[in-house]
């Protein structure tokens, strides 16, 4: 949609780089007891994407909610990327989406046709997922903010967290790395169009597809990468699974052009968090800095990470290519003893 209106100059920040840091919710959240209930499958104790809870032997519900400021100027592309987003959580647990409601804040002289149009593309998105929208709420604010809350199904045997990986599993990573650096260019006017492209293909594009081939095989630990950057993300992993991940630098798939963005030093604020939370847990020795910049960008509807039983890395792998084309075998899952990520030249 051709508008004179410039989503991204409205907001601060963008997409997922809005988030507050790991280190500072876990202060935040520290003191505060896990609940207790033991149809409670999932809560937040250890960084999850979304929470579950046991309704009968087969099924359990699925859980979450994620809204942030606009991350493209178009905004059709800023609803559907929102909504994906949002969606990925469910996937990332194992689970189904099922029902949906918007989370929206505009500016009181929004046009009412960009406003629609943000709508339009979560709703085409949440029905791509085979999602039901059924309400919401909505605010006035001067910053643009909109999301979903999100639930699905899952059988309670099925479900995935970030606490099952086990040495000797093969790590996935299903989209690309880059797209805080390339929507920071982007806002900057500095970002050339293949670039952005690519990061929007990307962050438009549903793990739902990834998320069907996982199901078929033996995964042990899935999350999503989001604002917490793929150091982040793999750490939380890490520590819930008393592990140590162990990628290889060479295989991180990167975004077109997001290695030479991050060179001239268009990177974004949540950058600085996400080093602060992760970084004293990473041994990267020997990598470009631009490089190392990369691994601790905030993702806005990144990919999954995925932690596959070694006998079916294969098998999947192959299957990816039809459904998840991008995705790459990124690493391993080691012994906690080699330390908690390990990122080799």
């Amino acid at each position: 949609m051709e508008t004179e209106v410039k989503l991204t100059k409205l907001a601060n920040c963008a997409g997922c780089g809005a988030k507050v840091g790991a280190g500072t919710l876990a202060k935040l959240l520290g003191d505060f007891p896990p609940e207790a209930d033991p149809n409670l499958l999932v809560g937040f104790d250890h960084a999850d994407d979304a929470s579950v809870y046991r309704v009968t032997d087969t099924l359990a519900l699925v859980q979450t909610l994620d809204f942030f400021p606009p991350i493209a100027d178009d905004p059709y592309t800023y609803g559907r990327i929102a909504a994906a987003n949002a969606l990925s959580d469910v996937y990332a647990m194992g689970g189904t989406p099922k029902l949906a409601q918007n989370i929206l804040a505009i500016p009181e002289d929004m046009p009412g046709e960009v406003v629609k149009e943000i709508l339009r593309g979560g709703f085409d998105a949440a029905r791509e997922a085979g999602a039901l929208i059924t309400g919401g709420h909505s605010i006035f604010d001067e910053e643009p903010k909109y999301g979903m809350c999100v639930t699905g199904f899952v059988h309670p045997d099925r479900i995935l967290t970030n606490a099952g990986a086990k040495a000797g599993d093969v790590l996935f990573l299903t989209k690309p790395l880059g797209c805080g650096v390339v929507t920071t260019a982007a806002k900057a006017g500095r970002c050339p169009e293949e670039s952005l492209k690519a990061a929007v293909e990307s962050m438009t594009r549903l793990n739902k597809y990834a998320a069907e081939v996982m199901a078929d095989f033996r995964a042990h630990a899935c999350t999503d990468v989001t604002g917490f950057s793929l150091m982040g993300h793999a750490l939380e992993m890490a520590e819930a699974s008393g592990a140590a991940l162990e990628f290889s630098a060479s295989a991180i798939p990167l975004l077109p052009g997001a290695l030479e963005l991050a060179r001239q030093g268009l990177l974004p604020g949540g950058m600085v968090r996400n080093r602060a939370f992760a970084e004293a847990y990473v041994e990267a020795e020997g990598l470009e800095q631009a490089f190392a910049d990369l691994l601790f960008d905030p993702q806005t509807s990144g990919g999954l990470l995925v932690a596959m039983d070694p006998a079916d890395a294969d098998a999947f792998e192959a299957a990816l290519k039809e459904k998840a084309p991008l995705a790459r075998r990124v690493g391993f899952v080691r012994e906690a003893s080699l330390g908690k990520i390990a990122v080799l030249a």
